[in-house]
């Protein structure tokens, strides 16, 4: 299994050498995505697009404004197909907005829509406008439930965050998904 790190703990076998030397390439783009509207822990969200728009890959599509949510994005460019009921991995049906994509290769830029150089430093802004970023980003836990990350960088009254801890641990020894993205976009999961 591994040796002994800590008390009562182990070291399992890393086994990335699966994808040692091989490096990520990018997906074929699918013909159409289905997009639930509720992809996180927490309200869902509502759509923000109608049939017929056309949305750009990483458009917001979806928003609610609960204090436990995120936003959705496309993550293709297209046409809004429709905005109905679909089936959810988790088993339920929840209104989803369906994308036929049109092939190209055309990404929603912050600073176009927030207005901001991208480059912009996070020592300068506020513990608030970071959390308002991670918001905006939609950017979710992993571990299953979704839970947004904004809420879990909410400490209650009084107390500060000193430190983020970025788990970047495979959930099982055979996976290296996130351990490629780290070899070969460190700064950029450094800088979400």
């Amino acid at each position: 299994m591994g040796i002994l790190t800590f008390d009562r703990g182990i070291h399992p076998e890393y086994h990335k050498e699966l994808t040692f030397g091989k490096r990520i390439e990018p997906a074929a783009l699918p013909k159409t995505v289905i997009i639930p509207l509720l992809q996180h822990a927490g309200a869902p969200c509502e759509p923000l697009v109608k049939k017929g728009d056309a949305v750009v890959e990483g458009q917001k599509i979806g928003d609610v404004k609960a204090f436990i949510s995120a936003p959705v994005h496309a993550s293709i460019s297209g046409k809004v197909k429709d905005i109905e009921l679909a089936h959810h991995p988790v088993g339920v049906r929840t209104l989803s907005i369906i994308i036929e994509g049109d092939g190209s290769v055309k990404q929603w830029l912050v600073n176009e829509r927030e207005g901001h150089a991208l480059s912009e430093s996070l020592n300068s802004l506020s513990p608030d406008a970071i959390r308002e970023k991670v918001r905006e980003a939609g950017i979710v836990g992993m571990g299953g439930a979704g839970f947004p990350s904004s809420v879990k960088l909410q400490p209650p009254k009084g107390v500060t965050i000193d430190t983020v801890i970025l788990n970047g641990c495979e959930c099982e020894p055979y996976l290296t998904a996130d351990h490629r993205l780290m070899v070969e976009e460190p700064a950029k999961v450094v800088w979400g």
